[in-house]
């Protein structure tokens, strides 16, 4: 019998505690395998402050939700249901297929899968009103954008980001990454934290990845903090991430 096959690259992820499941499947479909290091642990919140931000948020013209996390809790503290008159928008295909699953029919999302892809969409044409429900620190080109254009933003905070220090574990584990290995970039908050609040030796680590980003901003993001070479994803689908990856990688 013959023994399996090590993989041949590694991508790591910086998805919340628990979250990077998608990318190790899209990872494996490509020969590789994830180096998980979560910055955070995401917490949804449940007090009457938010609920109240929440109720006010869903009266709004518009809906805007960033994650399916941000579904997830909302629909925790309410069912989630449209009127005629409102538009229900989504960052990204993902968050649009939870909003369909907590009961919202029709739901608008971007080709490009982020906040300029968001903006541009003819839901947020002339309404007066948005309720923005993102990650605490989330999306704030979205909400200056909106309030540039003379709309109130209504935001609804529903569940937070809890700092994770890196274990030992994950420090070893980074310590003996070896090339090909690529950091799936979806969040400049995710990579801002591993940078400025782990110990400076993760960074020093982590910049010997290349990286695939989910979108233009984040390559630049990248870029400006050390990473080369950079390739910009079609999507942040793990699929996506994980294909471009693959490519930058054989490029190599």
């Amino acid at each position: 019998m013959t023994s399996p096959r090590p993989p041949a690259w590694t991508l790591v992820s910086l998805r919340p505690r628990g979250g990077h499941d998608g990318l190790r499947r899209a990872a494996a479909a490509r020969g590789g395998r994830v180096l998980a290091l979560s910055p955070w642990a995401l917490e949804a919140r449940d007090d009457a402050a938010t609920r109240q931000a929440l109720e006010h948020a869903l009266q709004a013209q518009a809906l805007v939700f960033t994650s399916p996390a941000a579904v997830r809790a909302a629909a925790a503290l309410r069912p989630l249901r449209s009127r005629p008159d409102q538009h229900w928008l989504a960052v990204g295909e993902g968050t649009a297929r939870a909003l369909r699953r907590a009961g919202v029919a029709e739901v608008a999302a971007p080709a490009r899968m982020d906040s300029e892809g968001l903006l541009a969409l003819p839901g947020l044409r002339g309404v007066a009103s948005v309720g923005l429900v993102p990650a605490p620190g989330g999306r704030g080109l979205i909400a200056a954008e909106l309030a540039g254009r003379g709309v109130e933003v209504r935001r609804a905070d529903v569940y937070e980001r809890v700092p994770l220090p890196p274990s030992a574990t994950a420090l070893a584990r980074l310590r003996a990454l070896r090339p090909p290995a690529c950091l799936a970039l979806s969040s400049a908050e995710a990579l801002r934290v591993v940078l400025e609040q782990w110990p400076a030796e993760a960074g020093t680590l982590l910049r010997r990845c290349a990286v695939a980003a989910a979108s233009a901003r984040l390559a630049e993001i990248a870029g400006a903090a050390g990473f080369a070479p950079v390739a910009v994803a079609a999507s942040a689908r793990p699929a996506a991430l994980a294909a471009t990856a693959h490519t930058l990688l054989a490029a190599a």
